[in-house]
């Protein structure tokens, strides 16, 4: 399973820190702003195809 933490700035190291301690935490990887931003888009994009196909089909 893939989780993903949004933790504030001034706490994320040590927020990488307690995440790479733990046992079954089997990789721990900040993300680039660019990757957040393309994270983002495909949401909203996403978000827009599943109202888009609700509202066709009911």
């Amino acid at each position: 399973m893939k989780v993903l933490i949004e933790i504030p700035d001034s706490e994320a190291t040590f927020g990488m820190k307690v995440l790479h301690s733990l046992s079954f935490i089997k990789k721990v990887k900040p993300m680039s702003n660019a990757t957040i931003a393309l994270w983002e888009d495909l949401k909203e994009a996403a978000e827009q195809v599943h109202c888009t196909s609700k509202a066709r089909y009911h």
